[in-house]
């Protein structure tokens, strides 16, 4: 009889083969799996292999299947090979080879009989064990478990996290993010390494040599073919190995590190300037749809969104720094009061696209039965629409900030021009026009890895404000 403490035990170790038979039916996960685990699994393979050899499948397998090579059926499919082999030459005026055709005949009846031996078997119900079976069966022993924790230690924490819903809510989305990553990284390098401009000629000058070029190239790499450089780039990128830049020699790391945060502020300042004030317009307008504040906040807001950026940073610029001098024209850092222009610039867009969708979200739900109830209940107007309309109206409008976000990081080089931020957007751009390959890649992903994050923080806002997300988690 167990005791308490072995009760309370058992089914942890036990649960690693159930969060194990889940991930290996996600082709993704299962490779992700025996990667992290690679030093228990290859030793447990190589013990899967000699037991496979002595085990009573193989035995049974290797049995069948001799019986089928001793048998006339087998001579019947060396001959129907034989004579495919001659058809095939003969068609392609081809000499027969005696010696070839019999060994690709035989070596094509022996892949039949094996074929055919295993659906006997199978018709028995006598099945192999696949290795994920095999190691699946492993994890059931808790001597195993605790000989191979150590090696394993990666691949056991993914276990653990996979069976908390939440984790793997999260776990799933953190591999798509990297896979995401990794594919911007191989699209940009591609679009870069094809695109007709010749960084040698445009660095170095139209008076520079064929041997001076072909240096320059040979000291970057750009004389290497097409997969070596793809394979150096994403290289660097997992190692955070960016290299060099074609123009100065700067060091890539150093340059995005020093103007990435000035960008991320910028954005994150608009992106905060554009929820505290459309969100309240969205909902005024949705409470007081047809009135004369519906019509003025929407109209204001279709102005937003048809306004460029740049032409807006130029009035700006013209009125509030040239004409009232209230505002630095430019950016500086140790001046706070010259981010107040682009982040208002950068965020008009992204707070006219929020309003509308506030107003049209709430108006969606504005109907349904559980408003409906609520009324009938008594509740004030403010908090019906804030406790029941909005907190189910979000989703869409979370979507938006998300996608608008993303949007903001890659049109801010337009703003960073207008007020001469030497951000990252700027420094992009600049470096598009050599093309310094290893700078735009390396400041692409940057901006891809920002998108990825907020994607993933809008997933699990998500989670956490829909209840049948929450409950899909659990069941699956």
């Amino acid at each position: 009889m167990l005791s308490e403490k072995g009760q309370n035990n058992e089914p942890s170790l036990f649960s690693f083969e159930k969060n194990y038979l889940g991930i290996i039916r996600q082709p993704l996960f299962k490779y992700l799996l025996i990667l992290l685990g690679l030093p228990v699994h290859l030793v447990t393979w190589l013990i899967y292999q000699l037991t496979y050899k002595l085990s009573s499948y193989g035995h049974l397998l290797q049995k069948e299947k001799k019986a089928l090579q001793q048998s006339p059926v087998y001579d019947q499919w060396i001959d129907r090979y034989e004579d495919q082999y001659k058809s095939k030459m003969n068609y392609f005026n081809k000499p027969i080879d005696e010696l070839e055709m019999r060994r690709e005949a035989r070596k094509l009846a022996d892949i039949q009989a094996e074929e055919m031996a295993k659906a006997r078997l199978s018709e028995k119900n006598i099945k192999d064990a696949s290795y994920l079976s095999f190691f699946g069966e492993r994890l059931r022993n808790p001597a195993f478990v605790k000989v191979s924790f150590i090696p394993g230690i990666l691949m056991y924490l993914f276990l653990w996290g996979y069976s908390r819903p939440m984790l793997r809510y999260i776990l799933e989305r953190l591999v798509m993010t990297i896979f995401v990553i990794i594919s911007v990284a191989i699209f940009v390098f591609t679009i870069l390494y094809f695109s007709p401009s010749d960084p040698a000629a445009n660095i170095l000058g139209e008076a520079a040599t064929m041997e001076q070029r072909q240096e320059f190239n040979h000291q970057y790499g750009l004389d290497q073919p097409y997969l070596v450089q793809l394979a150096d780039a994403v290289k660097g990128i997992i190692t955070f190995d960016l290299g060099f830049s074609y123009t100065g020699n700067e060091n890539i790391a150093a340059s995005i590190a020093n103007k990435f945060p000035i960008t991320l502020i910028i954005a994150v300042c608009s992106l905060l300037m554009a929820v505290v004030v459309a969100i309240p317009i969205g909902i005024i307008s949705a409470a007081k749809r047809n009135s004369i504040w519906d019509y003025s906040f929407m109209f204001i807001a279709l102005i937003g969104l048809s306004i460029p950026n740049f032409w807006q940073g130029l009035v700006f610029i013209l009125n509030f720094s040239i004409k009232w001098h209230l505002l630095p024209a430019t950016y500086s850092p140790n001046d706070w009061l010259s981010i107040i222009m682009p982040v208002i610039v950068l965020g008009t867009g992204l707070t006219a696209s929020i309003a509308r969708m506030t107003r049209s979200s709430i108006l969606e739900v504005i109907n349904e039965d559980y408003i409906v109830t609520a009324k009938a209940k008594g509740l004030k107007p403010r908090k019906i629409l804030i406790q029941h309309a909005l907190r189910n109206a979000m989703i869409p409008i979370i979507t938006v900030i998300g996608l608008q976000f993303g949007g903001m990081l890659g049109g801010a080089a337009v703003t960073e021009k207008v007020f001469n931020i030497s951000g990252l957007g700027s420094y992009i751009v600049d470096k598009q026009f050599v093309p310094d390959i290893p700078s735009i890649l390396a400041g692409v992903v940057y901006i891809a890895i920002t998108i990825s994050l907020v994607n993933l923080v809008v997933d699990i806002i998500y989670a956490l404000l829909n209840p049948r997300i929450r409950s899909q988690m659990k069941s699956s």
